[in-house]
């Protein structure tokens, strides 16, 4: 038997790791090449697309401040230290937040950060009930902070939510660890959020698609103008799969119609995802 691995993609992963070694090697390359190559990487299978996103996101969290991210001054859900107590509930359950700025007189006079948790103790109890006893300390940071630097703060102070002033000390607005983490990894959905469809399918510089195998027939043919027939498979998957004839492997690609269907994540139980160009032009 040949001991050779199979041709399947690899010349184009030689190229992407000798590439690679190239950048490392030679002098500095700017960040914008780095991303080209970690696309590549993804295209060929070397990355998962997850794994791309949060590099990316990683890389952008040097470059976004405070302000590209906060939740604005008229979006936050504020409570003033003369509230009642059941006024203070009420706001809570409606919410659905965990942590909440608290004021005095004016909306720029932080008093402190109540948290939800904190009040279980005085259900049926709301004589005792004080607020400024139970506030924590509030984080005020400039809107011109980086979120590398803030993201680095939270976690050496375990704080979770920080208020963002501006150049005249008052409120402009908030932002909490969720807001800096989902920069890197994507949206974090809890209970509390709308749920919404996957994105399955991603255009690419050059005119490329990241398709799931999960999207269906009709919504490709929507996307991209092709008239693939879903009479005998639901999704895009299922009909490429077919076209094989066997579970395809990361790397393996074909033509069907006027597309190129290039495996780029794959277990072995069903493929994942697809980069999918048009069909080469014919000599």
């Amino acid at each position: 038997m040949n001991d050779e691995p199979g041709s399947t993609g690899g010349p184009a992963h030689r190229s992407w790791w000798d590439r690679l070694g190239h950048m490392f090697s030679g002098e500095p390359r700017n960040r914008e090449e780095l991303v080209e190559e970690l696309r590549a990487a993804q295209a060929n299978g070397l990355l998962s697309n997850d794994t791309l996103t949060m590099v990316e996101g990683a890389l952008k969290v040097t470059e976004l401040s405070v302000d590209d991210v906060m939740v604005p001054r008229a979006q936050i859900v504020m409570i003033s230290a003369e509230s009642p107590l059941t006024d203070i509930l009420a706001a809570v359950v409606e919410s659905g937040h965990s942590r909440f700025p608290v004021h005095g007189e004016d909306k720029d006079e932080i008093l402190g950060i109540l948290l939800a948790k904190d009040l279980l103790k005085y259900f049926g109890d709301g004589e005792h009930f004080d607020i400024r006893a139970i506030l924590r300390p509030a984080v005020l940071i400039p809107e011109s902070m980086r979120l590398n630097v803030l993201l680095a703060e939270f976690r050496l102070s375990r704080n979770h939510m920080a208020l963002v002033v501006d150049e005249y000390g008052g409120v402009a607005g908030l932002i909490t660890i969720e807001d800096v983490l989902e920069q890197i990894v994507g949206d974090i959905d809890d209970e509390h959020d709308d749920e919404e469809e996957p994105t399955l399918m991603h255009a690419q510089p050059g005119g490329d698609w990241l398709v799931s195998a999960l999207t269906p027939i009709a919504d490709f043919n929507e996307q991209t103008g092709s008239a693939y027939s879903d009479e005998e498979f639901d999704t895009i998957g299922g009909m490429v799969t077919s076209e094989f004839g066997h579970l395809p492997e990361v790397g393996e690609e074909i033509v069907v119609g006027d597309y190129l269907f290039h495996v780029t994540e794959a277990d072995d139980r069903r493929v994942q995802q697809f980069r999918v160009s048009q069909k080469p032009a014919q000599d």
